[in-house]
């Protein structure tokens, strides 16, 4: 019979290939599910994966919605080579958005140049104060960051709604629930004429670099390295679990928290319901489909980001619904974990004694 044998030594070529075969596959299965929704698959894959990008405004859009997806994907891949497993981005996105969006409404009316430099710390601080609470649980009392870190990102939600249909709520909105819109000085301005792209997606890139700094050409982040490889080693070597777990929940936070602020100064403009239409969950798949490694998770960003226009683009052109893209995200990391299966073991043929 067939089994699964471990490889004594997996190819590092294979793990780094195995995104693209699981791109492969992911088109390969999207043709399919096009043709059984009654789409001529070519006409619908050329409508997912390239019609979004036909002229300036949709790069633009592209590089927008790649901004908090790499945000995001950059602080949860810092904490899961750190075996911290923080599934709460999204929650910690929206307290970023809360945060940087109080300043701007209890600031209404200023035109301070100190405004959105305020913004911005006050969304990086709260994503962090967000992502405090699953590391302060996991450090005192043992319980387990992923469930605590995820069920906090159901409460951030909640605690939005409430302040946008209650004391943040626009007077002047028609009962909708929804802030003020943000003055001027409360808004990131476009980089190009004609799209919305902000400059924290060059921010963003930088971030990238300074991550790959931080985990191969620092002493915390070879910490860090050393507590995901083996915790025995970073015991023996005197390196503080609880610091690696403060440092890797609170990076994650406070990129979140960015990306929240970035959401809220940028295309937004103001606080609504939905800050989010789940970049931080997205993120988890962007930061395992890159590695883990700051440049895959740039690359696999840009990716992500394209698989929401293109699920937009579906909805209007193909009159699909919008659960075609998490249909896209959830085979792309289906198709990464079978190719990651194979990349980790081989079937060999046994017969029965």
């Amino acid at each position: 019979m067939w089994r699964l044998e471990a490889r004594p030594a997996p190819s590092r070529r294979a793990r780094w290939l195995a995104p693209l075969a699981a791109l492969a596959l992911t088109i390969v299965l999207g043709a399919l599910l096009f043709a059984a929704l009654g789409q001529p698959p070519g006409r619908a894959l050329a409508v997912f994966f390239l019609r979004p990008l036909q002229n300036g405004y949709g790069v633009g859009e592209w590089l927008l919605k790649a901004t908090p997806l790499m945000l995001c994907g950059l602080g949860l891949a810092l904490g899961f080579r750190a075996n911290v497993w923080n599934i709460g981005a999204e929650g910690q996105l929206i307290l970023g958005a809360v945060a940087a969006g109080g300043l701007a409404i209890a600031f209404e009316g200023s035109d301070s140049a100190l405004l959105l430099p305020a913004m911005m710390v006050a969304g990086i601080l709260g994503g962090m104060a967000w992502a405090a609470i699953p590391a302060l649980l996991r450090t005192s009392c043992q319980t387990n960051e992923i469930l605590t870190s995820l069920m906090l990102a159901y409460v951030a939600p909640l605690l939005l709604a409430w302040l946008v249909n209650g004391p943040w709520r626009d007077p002047d909105g028609f009962n909708f629930p929804q802030s003020i819109q943000f003055g001027e000085a409360a808004l990131l301005t476009p980089l190009f004429d004609g799209t919305r792209l902000t400059a924290i997606f060059p921010l963003a890139l930088g971030l990238a670099l300074a991550a790959w700094l931080f985990q191969h050409h620092s002493y915390l982040g070879f910490q860090m390295n050393v507590a995901g490889h083996s915790a025995a080693a970073a015991r023996y070597a005197g390196f503080s679990a609880d610091r690696t777990v403060w440092m890797a929940l609170l990076i994650g936070g406070g990129c979140a928290g960015l990306a929240g602020f970035a959401e809220v100064a940028g295309p937004l403009g103001q606080l609504l319901p939905n800050v989010s239409p789940g970049y931080g969950f997205a993120a988890i798949v962007v930061a395992f489909v890159g590695r883990l490694h700051p440049v895959g998770v740039v690359l696999a960003s840009l990716l992500m980001s394209l698989l929401y226009l293109g699920g937009e683009a579906a909805q209007m052109e193909l009159d699909l619904p919008a659960a075609i893209t998490g249909l896209f995200q959830g085979a792309l990391l289906f198709a990464l974990l079978a190719c990651d299966t194979f990349v980790n073991y081989r079937l060999r043929w046994r017969r029965q004694s």
